[in-house]
């Protein structure tokens, strides 16, 4: 991928194609790093964009019903235009004009990607109602509406919208079955020995772990009654909710020339194989300095990439992205956190452990590359300079001791 862009002065109009964190934080960053011109943000929900992390925890529980990122006068105060209600349909790279779903066509300076993910479904599943998916402000309400005291619900899949998902049904008095293909939850991102510890938690909290099955088959006329597990198992259930993870909501650009490759390839600072395409947040894949290129799925990212990215759009010295990326789950009173581009295949060191709370190191070549902790803030954020720094793992584990 070329990383040469061609030199046309100040573009005149950027599109920014999504309306979530990325968009909004992209479209804020421009306007600070002041520039001038037309900024378009292009959302498929009729809604002012809003934060999606509340969507399982707070509005899932019923604390919460308002998520919006930024009021509409902040909108029209910084002339950021909001065109929404329709999504991207294909976008014409040669002559810079982006057509939506509802066949509208806008034309383009610059155009930023930021699109984020929509939710895995599996193949084949009857469409039977008391099945949920969570990605949406309507998805949440719907689920929310659904939930009463004393039904029995089956999590599909410990990742951690699942986990997050599972713990929010269980403060709202529901039975709940979480089932995991892999060994423990969050044992694909976090490894096996913090997944058995979340496992703890949310079966301290009454949850039926199921590690290492999947979903086979639901049944019910009209209704979801039932749901057989890979094992052969059949579980009465009220309501399912399917949390098999996301993948980069991409299908629009095919045709365009932008490269993708699990999400959107980019430079370390947001631009694509394709001249005056951009791509931020969840849907982008950034080369980062170890190499490589990868997805960053956290909230903290997508402001840090937005930053960059305006910077650099506008000719500005834009540094680099975070790196020491931070993320967090709460679960139940406690809030997981993580620092570090961590790793199932790492070597995972629990060097606190009092039954519920915990904090793990992350050794990668010898190093400290990333550390995890549940209901220790303190302690995962002192870690953060000796992650930066690549401190040798031996030094922390002795003072650990």
């Amino acid at each position: 991928m070329s990383n040469e862009r061609e030199t046309e002065g100040t573009p005149e109009r950027v599109v920014v194609v999504g309306a979530g964190l990325a968009a909004v934080r992209t479209a804020e960053e421009l306007r600070r790093a002041g520039y001038e011109g037309d900024v378009v943000l292009v959302g498929d929900e009729t809604h002012l964009p809003y934060d999606r992390p509340p969507l399982s925890k707070e509005v899932l529980r019923g604390d919460r019903d308002d998520t919006t990122l930024r009021p509409s006068e902040f909108f029209d105060e910084n002339r950021i235009e909001l065109q929404l209600g329709a999504a991207a349909r294909s976008v014409d790279t040669a002559a810079r004009i982006l057509t939506l779903t509802d066949g509208t066509q806008l034309g383009y300076d610059e155009l930023v990607v930021a699109t984020g993910l929509r939710p895995r479904r599996i193949p084949g599943l009857p469409d039977l109602s008391g099945v949920h998916v969570l990605r949406s402000l309507e998805d949440s309400r719907a689920l929310r509406e659904a939930i009463v005291p004393g039904a029995r619900a089956l999590v599909v899949g410990a990742g951690f919208i699942g986990c997050e998902v599972a713990a929010s049904l269980r403060a709202r008095g529901v039975e709940v079955v979480l089932v995991e293909p892999q060994p423990t939850p969050l044992a694909s991102v976090l490894g096996t020995e913090v997944g058995a510890l979340v496992t703890r938690l949310h079966t301290a909290e009454g949850v039926d772990v199921r590690a290492g099955v999947g979903l086979s088959e639901i049944r019910g006329d009209e209704r979801v009654t039932s749901a057989v597990l890979g094992d052969g198992s059949e579980i009465d259930v009220d309501l399912v909710v399917l949390g098999i993870g996301s993948i980069p909501a991409t299908e629009w650009l095919e045709g365009s020339g932008v490269e993708v490759d699990n999400g959107v390839v980019c430079d370390g600072t947001g631009r694509t194989s394709t001249p005056h395409v951009w791509a931020v947040g969840d849907v982008a894949s950034w080369q980062v300095p170890a190499g490589g290129r990868r997805r960053i799925e956290h909230w903290t990212n997508a402001g840090e990439q937005a930053s960059v990215l305006a910077k650099t759009l506008m000719g500005l010295e834009s540094g680099a992205a975070a790196q020491v990326p931070y993320f967090w789950s709460d679960q139940y009173d406690i809030k997981i956190q993580g620092l570090g581009a961590v790793t199932a295949g790492d070597t995972v060191h629990v060097v606190r452990d009092d039954g519920r709370k915990f904090l793990a190191y992350y050794e990668r070549d010898g190093r400290l590359v990333g550390a995890v902790g549940g209901g220790l803030p303190a302690l995962v954020m002192k870690s953060r300079a000796k992650i930066a720094a690549g401190t040798p793992i031996d030094e922390l584990l002795a003072a650990a001791a």
